[in-house]
Order: structure tokens, then C-alpha cells, then sequence
């Protein structure tokens, strides 16, 4: 038999060839393009690293018909304008070290990608060129052409996904599209304070309105850094933020966190940045859920602008096309960098509590506003005049004796508010007020952060005269947060208490799931969980936390490498010493409902001003509430 001639295929084998340009670069363009907003951040990224300083973003229709981004940034030739174009092409890099990136982009894709999936015009003038324009679309390439320009680069894309339409059926709704630009634009607000940056709906044509819109900042870095949150996360979070800077073996983290109190329903406003690249990064959003373990509840979520800078070839951008994930050459050093960056400011803010409390405590005090429906007619009473005021303030003096007009003199039985002083139920007596602290003045005690107790109300609240207002504070929450600090801190000192098994529960695990969970056991043995290999794939778990009595040692490893394989790191025997140690807390506490004394009251606001975290009770509520006078008054109509 003779053989098969190699000239002829088999048509049962499928063939290798050389796609098309313009068939790889609409591949490109959706790893590297997904939606408007992927656009808009590979475009304002180029912006920056061009060095501009002001850049206007346009929209139209969530960006799906237009996307005009226009900088002052350092512009491009005649010359350089189809290379732009070209796949792969680059001002970044030089292709020698792809570790050491210093700039935004660096893989030349964005640009042919938007012309390969769109109708894309680039409008450029260096300087001492000319300006020039070029366009492309659905990877047709145009000569390129003079055009008018002072300064900078225009980048304009219309029709979004035009070439490929099966794209458009995955977009969402224009409002949907429009924020999702919004939020890459705001991210890039906080990465670079000292560039302005506008955004503007142009939908409809005309000149649109603004949406967005962050001025150019400079100064000190944490000042312009500051301002700049305040710009883009609100006044709220830049009152009750906490400033940030720790370095360690080369990382440098900076940044704002807000205190516990002011916390978030989900994880929507967490800003991580590498090198000021917004990041999306599990394991540092893992460090900032860790760092906040003890102080919110499940179901609330820390608000952070955190900052990691390092020498670049610390740590790998070039991991996705998007850049949107980083990789540590030592994660551990970065996770362990901010948990105790955090933990420390957190200590160092002692009993401070948000602002939004005492917001929203004045927010429930002021009655509602009647509906138009349930109240067309709006009645106000007039103001008294000055001289009506003067007689109504003077008739309330203890002393008064109203003199009618009528009568001669006045009766002798009539003495105005002059009988509180005789001797019956009604009489007002002046108790001496006890001293806030031994040897301590009341101007003092006032003067401190929580004042001087001034009375207790319903059992459970205790009143506290400040020097510029007054402190309400919930006495068992207060003192509940104060014992659980105490048991944390002698846990500490003293270690968690083991308790042998008389026989070593035997876990049977995967290879890697074994692998995993003896990397972390020296980890778990500081919490009291001792574990040990039994051979093959097996565990041995020999000893437990006391504190936790009977535990299903199985149940417990097992829930510890699903967190582990979720979060890369696992708190859950930590959460449950914790959370014993809370419930203890709270049995060991002031109760509601007991009466204390004037010293007991001082003695325990002193204690809070000298105890950290004690501003929040072990599940993130606020332990008091500040009011300032000026708040007061207005409540009453005073201001």
C-alpha cells in the first residue's frame, strides 16, 4: 500500500492561517474595550500621560454615539499620527523592560482597537508642528489632513461597536453607560489631583450640561489629595476621614479612611490605587475588609481612598489588556502594609465618631414636612417685637410681681412665680453639682472632648455639657465597647487558651486544600487552633479554643478553606473568639436601666476619651452623639 501523498490535505483537519488585521484588532478590541466607559479610561489615560493638565470628556447617549476627549497635553506630528494607529505602537516602553512602567498605557492597543470597532478622528498639534488630523473606521485608515488646533489632542469616536453590532446588543441603557463613565472619570479625579478634569452630556446636541467637574489642585500632596475627595466622595467623607501614611520594605501607603461610623451599605465606595492606577485587586480589598473587621457588622462596608506606591518592579500591571489587576511580588507585605496602617489610625482616632451622627440625630428631631395634599394652608406665626420680648422675658423671672394697669397696687397674695420659693412640691431645689473627676473644675471637665456629665435620662442615656455643646452617649453600648476592649487586650497579652482533644479529629482534604490550610497553621495556632499533617492528605486538628468549648473541628477547617479560596486569607476562628468575647462584653456591662451616680458618669466618659474604637459599640453603632449649640439653637429658631 503506498502512502498518502503529503501534497494532498486532509479535509478533516482544520487549517492554521494568518488572521487580518483588522480581524485581530477587533479581537483586541474586546479584551481591551468592553463598553463606553472602557473607552473613555483608555483615552483620559492617555491624556494624562501625555502630560496634559486640563482634559473635557463629551458624551452622547451613554457614549455609544459620541466620545470626544480633548487635552493641552503635549500633542502628537503629522508624522506620529498613523503610527498611533498602528497595533503595538508606543511612546511608553521600549519593549526592553516590561517591568518598569511608569505611565498608564504602555501596550499600544487602545487606539487601532476603537478604530478597528468604531468611526475614530484624531486631532493633534505639537509644538512647533502643525496641527493635523487623521481618521479611521471599521479599521479603514485615512490619509492624514491639516486641521486647525492651538494646542494639544482631540480624540473623537462615534458610533461605538458600529462594525461589530452584535457588541451593541450587550450595552446597557444610556443613564446605565453614562455612570459607568462617571465613575472611571471620578477614579482618575483621585488618582491625579493636580489635572482638571470635566465631563460633560452633550445628548441632544447643543453644549450639553456639565455632570462632572473637578478643578486642577496644588500644594502639599495630602492637602491636594484632600481637597480633591472632598470634590469627588463629598464634604462628608473629607470631615470624617482619616489621614493615612505608612511605609514598609519599599511600599508606601497613603491615602484617607473614613471612621467606622461612617460606613456604607455595600463595598461601592472603595478607591485602591497601585502606582495611581485604579486597581480592582482581591487581596487588597480583602486587607481593607480585614483592617475594619472589628469595628463594622457584616452587612456594612468601610469607605477608603488608599494609595500604594512602590518601585514598579515590585509589582506586575501587565497581567490583563484592561490593566485593571496588579500582581505583588509579595502580596503578604502589601495586605500586612494596610491592615496595620489602618488599624493604627483607627487606634490613634481614640473615641471620635462621624459627623452623620449628629446629622442625622437633628434630621429625626425636626418634624416633617406636611405634604401639599395633606396640608395646602401654611400657618406662621408672627414674630414678636423686640419690646414684646423684653416684657415676656421679664415676667419670667423668678421675683416678678405683675402690676395691672387697673389696680392701684398689687395684691399681696399675687407674687407671679414669686411662691416657687415657699415650701411645698413644686419648689425648685438647687443641688450641688458634683465635680466631674477629684481636683477637677467644672470649666475643665467641660472643656474636654465628652464634657461633664450633667444627668441621666430614661435609665440609659447620660447628658454631658461640652464647652461649645452637649454630648448624648448610650451608657451600655458605651461601657460594652470598653469591656470588650479590655478582653481583647488581655488576650492578647496573655494568648488564646488551647484546649487538647483526647482524640485528634482526623479532617481528609484534596492535596491542595491540604496544602493550603498547613501554610496557615502556625497562623491559627495564635488563635488557639492547633493543626498538624497526618499524612497523605489528612489533617490532624489536636487542639481548640477553649473559649469556643465544644467545636465540629471538620466543619470549622473546612468553612476556613472556603474562606481562604474566596478571600485568600481566613479570619473566621479570630471572628469567633471575637465574637464570644463581645457576647461577654456585653453581660459584663453597665446595663439599661440602672441609675448612676454623677462620679460614675464622669469616670466613664473619661474612660471613652482614654479608650480607642470607643467612639462605635462592638457592631459598628455610634456609642454617642455631639451636638454643637449652634445646632441647638437652631432647632429652637434662635439663628
Amino acid at each position: 500500500m503506498s502512502s498518502p501523498d503529503p501534497q494532498i490535505r486532509d479535509n478533516s483537519r482544520p487549517v492554521i492561517r494568518q488572521l487580518e488585521d483588522s480581524a485581530i484588532n477587533r479581537i483586541a478590541a474586546g479584551e481591551v474595550i468592553e463598553r463606553p466607559a472602557s473607552a473613555v479610561k483608555e483615552l483620559v489615560e492617555n491624556a494624562i500621560d501625555a502630560g496634559a493638565t486640563r482634559i473635557t470628556v463629551e458624551i452622547a447617549d451613554g457614549g455609544k454615539t459620541l466620545i470626544r476627549v480633548t487635552d493641552d497635553g503635549c500633542g502628537m506630528t503629522p508624522e506620529d499620527l498613523p503610527l498611533a494607529l498602528s497595533r503595538h505602537a508606543t511612546s511608553k516602553i521600549d519593549g526592553s523592560d516590561l517591568l518598569n512602567i511608569h505611565t498608564f498605557g504602555f501596550r499600544g492597543e487602545a487606539l487601532p482597537s476603537l478604530g478597528a470597532v468604531g468611526r475614530l478622528t484624531i486631532t493633534s498639534r505639537a509644538a512647533g508642528n502643525d496641527a493635523a488630523q487623521i481618521r479611521v473606521a471599521g479599521g479603514g485608515m485615512e490619509p492624514v489632513k491639516p486641521a486647525a488646533l492651538r494646542a494639544g489632542t482631540v480624540v473623537e469616536l462615534r458610533d461605538l461597536f458600529y462594525a461589530t453590532p452584535a457588541r451593541l446588543k450587550f450595552m446597557r441603557t444610556d443613564r446605565a453607560e453614562a455612570q459607568a463613565i462617571g465613575d472611571v472619570i471620578k477614579r482618575l479625579a483621585m488618582a491625579e489631583p493636580s489635572v482638571g478634569f470635566t465631563l460633560r452630556d452633550v445628548s441632544g446636541g447643543g453644549e450639553g450640561r456639565v455632570t462632572f467637574r473637578a478643578d486642577p489642585l496644588s500644594g502639599d500632596l495630602f492637602d491636594a489629595l484632600h481637597g480633591r475627595l472632598g470634590s469627588v466622595l463629598g464634604r462628608e467623607f473629607a470631615e470624617n476621614a482619616l489621614k493615612i501614611d505608612a511605609t514598609r520594605e519599599g511600599l508606601r501607603l497613603y491615602g484617607y479612611a473614613a471612621l467606622p461610623t461612617y460606613s456604607r451599605g455595600a463595598a461601592v465606595a472603595q478607591f485602591l490605587f497601585v502606582n495611581t492606577r485604579p486597581v480592582k485587586d482581591k487581596m487588597l480589598t480583602g486587607a481593607l475588609r480585614a483592617a475594619y473587621f472589628d469595628f463594622l457588622s457584616r452587612d456594612r462596608h468601610p469607605v477608603a481612598a488608599l494609595f500604594i506606591d512602590c518601585d514598579p518592579t515590585l509589582v506586575d500591571v501587565n497581567v490583563h489588556p484592561a490593566k485593571s489587576e496588579v500582581r505583588f511580588r509579595d502580596p503578604g507585605l502589601a495586605r500586612g502594609l494596610i491592615v496595620s496602617a489602618l488599624r493604627h489610625a483607627l487606634a490613634e482616632a481614640g473615641h471620635r465618631a462621624s459627623t452623620t451622627v449628629a446629622g442625622a440625630t437633628l434630621g429625626a428631631m425636626r418634624p416633617e414636612q406636611a405634604t401639599p395634599q395633606s396640608a395646602p394652608y401654611v400657618y406662621q406665626m408672627d414674630r414678636p417685637s423686640m419690646g414684646a420680648r423684653t416684657a415676656a422675658y421679664s415676667a419670667q423671672r423668678p421675683d416678678y410681681v405683675p402690676v395691672p394697669p387697673y389696680q392701684p397696687s398689687p395684691p399681696p397674695q399675687s407674687q407671679g412665680f414669686a411662691e416657687m420659693r415657699s415650701a411645698f412640691s413644686g419648689q425648685t431645689i438647687e443641688e450641688p453639682v458634683q465635680p466631674a473627676e477629684p481636683g477637677m473644675q467644672e470649666a475643665q471637665a467641660e472643656a474636654l472632648p465628652l464634657g461633664a456629665a450633667r444627668g441621666q435620662v430614661h435609665e440609659n442615656y447620660i447628658i454631658a455639657q461640652t464647652s461649645d455643646g452637649m454630648v448624648i452617649v448610650d451608657q451600655h453600648a458605651a461601657h460594652e465597647r470598653l469591656v470588650y476592649e479590655k478582653l481583647k487586650r488581655q488576650m492578647g497579652e496573655n494568648g488564646v487558651a488551647a484546649q487538647a482533644l483526647l482524640i485528634p479529629e482526623i479532617v481528609e482534604l484534596s492535596d491542595n486544600d491540604c496544602a493550603r490550610l498547613l501554610a496557615v497553621a502556625d497562623e491559627l495556632g495564635k488563635f488557639g487552633l492547633g493543626i498538624e499533617a497526618f499524612g497523605g492528605n489528612a489533617v490532624a486538628v489536636r487542639e481548640t479554643p477553649a473559649i469556643l468549648g465544644e467545636v465540629n473541628a471538620e466543619a470549622m477547617v473546612k468553612d476556613i478553606l472556603d474562606e481562604l479560596d474566596d478571600q485568600g486569607e481566613s479570619q473566621l476562628v479570630q471572628a469567633r473568639l471575637e465574637a464570644i468575647l463581645s457576647r461577654v462584653a456585653c453581660h459584663g456591662s453597665i446595663r439599661s436601666g440602672r441609675r448612676m451616680r454623677g462620679e460614675e458618669m464622669n469616670a466613664l466618659l473619661r474612660e471613652m476619651e482614654a479608650t480607642p474604637h470607643s467612639g462605635q459599640c462592638n457592631h459598628g453603632r455610634p456609642t454617642y452623639v455631639e451636638l454643637k449649640l449652634a445646632d441647638i439653637e437652631r432647632l429652637f429658631g434662635r439663628t
